[in-house]
Formats: structure tokens, C-alpha cells, sequence
């Protein structure tokens, strides 16, 4: 299943993707529970299918049983009746958001792949090498990158990111798959002259609008092996970023079970993994990301998430 966050007249709502169409889950499951008889529908959907991402997350795979039977009823009532009932809608009619828009953590996981260390000049570390995002950054599918007033040096890195969905603290790496609810596609968008001011990364990667996320959030169950996913990454029609995951150093299991060991994993966490060789710094000569272009990293079986560049004069 496919599950996309997003707002319908103004409500935050969570769906299931069909196509072009995304089902309303929890809509979805309050019509099954009426359809059975149920006098509180509505009550039964909000406490098993609730409408916010990181609800349904906190409820595991209890939730996720839930919405596969919501979104089988949906699917039952046809095209026609489900959007009648609300509970179907164009995706081109909503306003799509992160699929977790708040996470409680995203922990990003620097120089995971050998090349792209390589073409830094930087060495491969013995540990995972880790920095943190905040959810105010974060931007979704077809949402403006905002280039920031104060610099011209706005790079690229496409990434998978994990997101979690069953806490833990000091999880063993045998059991780390556990803990992982799904995957989604992430765009790393580095601002390099304030990175590379000081020796850690925050400065750099934390900029207002600068953290495209989605199109969805990909239970892991549809992802047959997560460990040969291509990750490409577009600037316009150029390929910029051809990599593998089977590249990665330190591979899932390995990173969240690393993180786990100092801090609690939570559901709704995002776990950024890195990205391939090519970006924009590295080419020759470098190359920065400029408005009006429209970026776009693809991860096969996952998704394809794009991104116009706009300057940050343009929203002032």
C-alpha cells in the first residue's frame, strides 16, 4: 500500500493511492463500519484508521489490517460511488503533504555511499556519520526549493529515506526490519558555503524549504528487495545522480539499530540514507541548483518526487 498525507478542504487527511485517485482511509473505514451495521462509524474509523499519519503509525500492523479492509470496501463501491461518498478523489485535486508531515526525528546519514565519500575526498567512517533535519524544512512533492537569499550554492542529493514505525530503544540489528513501517524518496538540499563553514552539517542542511519529501510513504511489504532500488536524480532533463542501494556502507538494519543505541526510535521517525555520487559541488565545473529549474529524484519502486526551484526573493 501506497499512503499519501494530504489536504482536503483544509482538513489534514491520510490515503491510500489507487492510480490517480487516493482512497480516504479513515472515510473508508467509517463507510465499511456502517455498511455492517454500526451506529458509530466514525467513532471505529477515528480509533482504527485514524486521519494523521503518525497515529495510524503509533497503532502498527493492527492499522495497517484495518486500512487494507477500508480501502477493499472503497475499491468495492466502484470509482463512481466512492468519490460520491467522499471517499475518493483525484490526486491532482488535493494539496499533497510530506507523507510524515511532522516527524518526531529525521535523522539523516552522511557519506553512506563509497563513491560519493570518494568524489568528496573525504574518508569512509568506521561508524555511521549522522546529522539532524527539522520538520520545518521539509517541503512535499511539486512544492517549491527556495534558494536562500544568502547564497548562490543550492545543491542536490537524492536519497531513500526509511521511516519507522514501531519504537525501540537499543534495537538489535537482526530485528531492525521490525521497527521499519516503510519508504519514501528525500531530497537532501544542501546549501554548500554555510556546510562547509564549520565541520558539522546542520548549518547547511536546515535552511527554510529545503527538504523535499515523498510522493508517499511505501510500506515495506510492497518493496520486494530494498537493497537494489535505483536512485536517479534529475536538474531539468539531466541526469545528474545514478546510483544503487546495494552501494550503501552501512546498510538499514545496521543504521537503525546504530541510532537506537543513543536515542529512542519513535513511529513516524525519517531516516534519510544517504546519497550517490554526483552532486552539484563535485562536478567540473560545480554546479548549483538555479530558479526555474525543477529537480526531481527517483527511486524505483518507490517513487518519483519533483521539485521547481524558485529564489527566496520570489515568496518574500
Amino acid at each position: 500500500m501506497k499512503l499519501a498525507s494530504y489536504l482536503q478542504a483544509g482538513q489534514r487527511r491520510l490515503g491510500a493511492v489507487d492510480g490517480e485517485d487516493v482512497v480516504d482511509l479513515n472515510r473508508a473505514r467509517a463507510s465499511l463500519a456502517a455498511a455492517s451495521g454500526s451506529p458509530v462509524g466514525q467513532a471505529v474509523a477515528d480509533a482504527t484508521v485514524p486521519a494523521d499519519v503518525l497515529d495510524f503509525l503509533r497503532l502498527g500492523p493492527a492499522a495497517v489490517e484495518e486500512a487494507e479492509a477500508a480501502l477493499a470496501h472503497a475499491l468495492e463501491l466502484g470509482p463512481e460511488a466512492a468519490a460520491q461518498a467522499l471517499l475518493r478523489a483525484p490526486l491532482a485535486a488535493v494539496e499533497l503533504l510530506p507523507p510524515v508531515p511532522e516527524p518526531p526525528k529525521i535523522v539523516c546519514v552522511a557519506r553512506n555511499f563509497r563513491a560519493h565519500a570518494e568524489e568528496a575526498g573525504l574518508e569512509i567512517s568506521e561508524i555511521p556519520i549522522l546529522f539532524p533535519r527539522f520538520a520545518v524544512g521539509l517541503v512535499a512533492d511539486r512544492a517549491p526549493v527556495v534558494r536562500p537569499i544568502v547564497s548562490e550554492q543550492l545543491d542536490w542529493e537524492g536519497e531513500l529515506a526509511v521511516v519507522i514505525g514501531k519504537g525501540g530503544k537499543r534495537v538489535p540489528r537482526e530485528r531492525a526490519m521490525d521497527h521499519v513501517a516503510g519508504y519514501s524518496v528525500f531530497n537532501d538540499v544542501t546549501v554548500r558555503d554555510y556546510q562547509f563553514r564549520t565541520t558539522q552539517y546542520t548549518e547547511g542542511k536546515n535552511f527554510e524549504a529545503s527538504g523535499p519529501f515523498g510522493p508517499y510513504l511505501v510500506l515495506k511489504d510492497e518493496v520486494e528487495d530494498v537493497n537494489a532500488l535505483r536512485i536517479t536524480t534529475y536538474v531539468d532533463d539531466e541526469l545528474v545522480q545514478d546510483g544503487e542501494t546495494g552501494d550503501m556502507i552501512f546498510d538499514i538494519p545496521t543504521i537503525v539499530s546504530h541510532i537506537s543505541e543513543f536515542i529512542p526510535l519513535e513511529p513516524g521517525d525519517v531516516i534519510p540514507m544517504g546519497t550517490p555520487s554526483g552532486v552539484g559541488f563535485k562536478s567540473k565545473p560545480p554546479r548549483f541548483l538555479r530558479p526555474g529549474e525543477v529537480v526531481k529524484v527517483e527511486v524505483s519502486g518507490i517513487g518519483s518526487l519533483s521539485n521547481p526551484v524558485v529564489d527566496e526573493e520570489e515568496r518574500a
